[in-house]
C-alpha cells in the first residue's frame, strides 16, 4: 500500500492546487474528502474544481450521489477506501484532498472504544431511530446523555453516534470518559497551509464573492426548481441554506453574500481546531514553495 499524501485545512486555502500539483510530481490522483462535492449539480457553491483546475489529473469521490440523496459517512468511507485500494493498486499515490474533518478521519484510523462490548440488538434499536425520526434526532439523544461526545461527532456520522449510544446504555458511562483510540489504517503525511487569520478570511470572502458572480443564487433556484427538497441533506450545506433562507425571505444578493461570508470563516475557525489535533500534521509557509517542502517530507 502507497503511502497516503494528505492536503487538508481550511476552506479557500488552496487545497486543489497543492494537491493537483502534488498529484503530477508524484505519479498519485486525487481522492477528494469534502461532504458537498459528492453531490451532482453542486458546483458554484461547493467551488468543485473544474476540469481545466483538475489538470487531467483522475479525481475520486466527486459527482457519485444525486441531490436528493442521503449519504453518509459510512457511504463516504466506504467508497473512499475502495477508490484508496485501487489507486495503490495501481501503483499511483493516494491524494486526499478535502476540509470534512470526520470524512478524513473515518479514512485515516479505525476507532476502538475502550472495552466496552457490541450489541447488536442495542445497536439495531438506535438505527432504527435514526431511520424513523431523523439524524439530527438521534444526535440530540446524544447531547442529553454525552454532550461532550455530541460535540466531537458529526450528525451524518451516524454510525459513530450509534456506537457512542451503545456504550453509554451498555455501560452506563459516557464514550468521552473512555479510553478513545485511534489506529491508523494507512501511513501518511498530512499538509494545510498556514495562513494568518486575516488573509484567510479575506482570501474566503473573495471565493464568496466569487461564487455569487458565478450564479450560485440561479445555481440554487435550479436545483429548488428540479425537485430537490430544501431540506434535504445537501442543501444544508454552507452556501446553499442561506440563498434558501434568502429566497423566503426576500434578502438582497448583498446581504445573502454577507451572511454565507460570515458563516463560512466560522466553519474555518472549526476546521482549523479540528486539523491541529491531527497526527502527522504539517503546516505549511504560504510564503514559500509549499510543493517543493511537500515531497520533500513525503518522501522522507
Amino acid at each position: 500500500m502507497k503511502k497516503l499524501l494528505v492536503i487538508c485545512g481550511a476552506t479557500a486555502s488552496g487545497k486543489t492546487a497543492l494537491a493537483v500539483e502534488c498529484a503530477k510530481r508524484l505519479g498519485g490522483e486525487v481522492v477528494s474528502c469534502d461532504a458537498l462535492l459528492v453531490y451532482r449539480g453542486l458546483n458554484i457553491g461547493t467551488a468543485k474544481p473544474t476540469k481545466e483546475e483538475r489538470a487531467g489529473i483522475p479525481h475520486h469521490l466527486i459527482d457519485v450521489a444525486d441531490p436528493t440523496d442521503p449519504f453518509t459517512v459510512h457511504d463516504y468511507e466506504r467508497l473512499a477506501l475502495a477508490a484508496i485500494e485501487d489507486i495503490s493498486a495501481r501503483g499511483k499515490v493516494p491524494v486526499i484532498c478535502g476540509g470534512t474533518g470526520f470524512y478524513l478521519n473515518a479514512v485515516l484510523f479505525r476507532s476502538g472504544f475502550g472495552n466496552a462490548a457490541a450489541d447488536e440488538g442495542v445497536r439495531a434499536k438506535y438505527q432504527a431511530i435514526a431511520e424513523e425520526k431523523g439524524k439530527d434526532y438521534l444526535h440530540g439523544l446524544l447531547r442529553e446523555r454525552d454532550p461532550e461526545s455530541a460535540a466531537i461527532l458529526h450528525p451524518n456520522d451516524v454510525k459513530r453516534v450509534v456506537r457512542a449510544l451503545e456504550i453509554f446504555e451498555l455501560t452506563g458511562r459516557k464514550k468521552s470518559e473512555q479510553r478513545d483510540e485511534k489506529i491508523a489504517r494507512f501511513a501518511y503525511e498530512a499538509f494545510a497551509f498556514d495562513f494568518p487569520r486575516g488573509e484567510l478570511y479575506a482570501r474566503i470572502d473573495r471565493r464568496v464573492e466569487e461564487m455569487f458572480e458565478a450564479g450560485l443564487v440561479g445555481e440554487v433556484e435550479g436545483l429548488l426548481a428540479a425537485g430537490v427538497p430544501e431540506d434535504a441533506q445537501c442543501m444544508q450545506g454552507i452556501g446553499y441554506k442561506e440563498v434558501i433562507e434568502g429566497l423566503k425571505n426576500g434578502y438582497s444578493h448583498s446581504t445573502m453574500r454577507d451572511i454565507i461570508q460570515k458563516n463560512t470563516r466560522n466553519y474555518a475557525k472549526r476546521q482549523l481546531t479540528f486539523f491541529k489535533k491531527l497526527p502527522n500534521l504539517h503546516w505549511l509557509d504560504t510564503s514559500g514553495a509549499a510543493i517543493e517542502e511537500v515531497i520533500e517530507l513525503y518522501d522522507r
